[in-house]
């Protein structure tokens, strides 16, 4: 299976979709890699604490193109085709009620997509279909929240059915307790919503690990896939819904 994942630039990545919300020093810390930032606006229609969400309203098929949800797609629309990415407006409108704005919520890894496909976008789906993704059917609706993309074949979650699930398909995935991650308004987040990948061989994360009580097993983790990691703010780490990092 020869499908890349396209959380994960082939390059050095030189933009950044980053929660409107996120610290100045975090935003400060990515520029200085010459990295463009694009602030997310807010998607009024789901739940404040995920509203700037990148991985809420959008989600890459490929390094080229981007679907995303009709409620904000203008504003991205405008923003990415500047940077000569293809941007799909999706089918589903994001609601507040829960399964109704999980619809490109999507975990991805080694050619997988990983979701609750009965909540799938329909437009998404059919994208994952024509390019050959194999689809991974899970309960969790939050599989891209989930989901700390290390490597082609290796992620970090605190969900044990997609630990369970992907441990059998020759992934190597790393399980960690939920919570000790910020997310103001709910009483945690998630690993995969605090970080980006900026190149096949470094990752951006939003905070530190101290409070983490597995903190060694997390670092460890990094190291043994060689990952260059950047710390973008000496605070406790926070749930960002994903730094979705491209090269243009």
């Amino acid at each position: 299976m020869n499908i890349k994942n396209p959380f994960i630039p082939q390059s050095f990545a030189n933009l950044a979709i980053i929660d409107g919300r996120a610290n100045e020093n975090i935003i400060k810390n990515l520029e200085k890699l010459n990295i463009n930032i694009i602030k997310t606006i807010k998607c009024d229609d789901v739940l404040e604490p995920i509203s700037y969400h990148p991985d809420i309203v959008m989600h890459p098929i490929d390094y080229n193109t981007m679907i995303v949800a009709p409620n904000v797609f203008d504003y991205y629309e405008e923003k990415l085709t500047k940077q000569g990415i293809n941007v799909i407006k999706g089918e589903k409108y994001l609601s507040s009620k829960y399964p109704d704005d999980i619809a490109y919520n999507v975990g991805r890894v080694h050619g997988y997509a990983i979701h609750n496909f009965k909540y799938t976008d329909e437009k998404l789906l059919f994208y994952f279909k024509k390019s050959g993704i194999e689809l991974i059917d899970i309960k969790q609706g939050y599989s891209k929240c989930s989901m700390a993309v290390v490597d082609e074949k290796a992620i970090i979650t605190s969900d044990y059915p997609i630990y369970n699930k992907l441990s059998k398909l020759d992934i190597d995935v790393l399980h960690i307790k939920p919570g000790y991650i910020k997310l103001k308004g709910l009483n945690y987040g998630f690993i995969g919503g605090t970080c980006g990948n900026l190149s096949k061989d470094s990752i951006a994360i939003s905070g530190n690990f101290e409070n983490h009580p597995d903190k060694e097993n997390i670092l460890k983790f990094f190291k043994k896939h060689k990952k260059n990691l950047l710390i973008l703010d000496n605070n406790e780490i926070v749930d960002l819904g994903t730094i979705i990092c491209l090269y243009c």
